[in-house]
């Protein structure tokens, strides 16, 4: 396991599913940014009910930040290339509606 902090943008939209033991889980992609290079896409399953309202209130493109248990993969394209990818078990997600919901509250306490 790996402990990560990933960010990036939401790509497409999270959906949210029922385990077999019937809690729900949900699962998200993320286009990170990985220098130059292109996007590299973290495929992400988040139990955790914060994270899980915190992705779900996400739209197509909007940045996001979680933080979790990482696992690298490789995948092959329909060319016959190997792709890197990585799947992320998130704990924690951080998304620019929480922080202008901060912001807000921090200026109505100073007001």
């Amino acid at each position: 396991m790996i402990d990560a902090l990933v960010s990036g943008k939401l790509y497409g939209q999270a959906q949210q599913r029922d385990g077999a033991n019937g809690k729900p889980f949900t699962t998200a992609k993320i286009r990170a940014s990985v220098g130059e290079g292109e996007p590299l896409f973290v495929n992400v399953i988040a139990f955790t009910h914060s994270v899980q309202e915190a992705l779900l209130a996400l739209d197509d493109g909007e940045s996001v930040a979680l933080s979790g248990e990482l696992t690298p993969k490789v995948w092959t394209d329909k060319d016959g290339n190997v792709r890197p990818a990585v799947d992320l078990v998130a704990h924690a997600a951080l998304t620019t509606h929480q922080v202008v919901r901060k912001r807000q509250a921090l200026d109505r306490d100073r007001g």
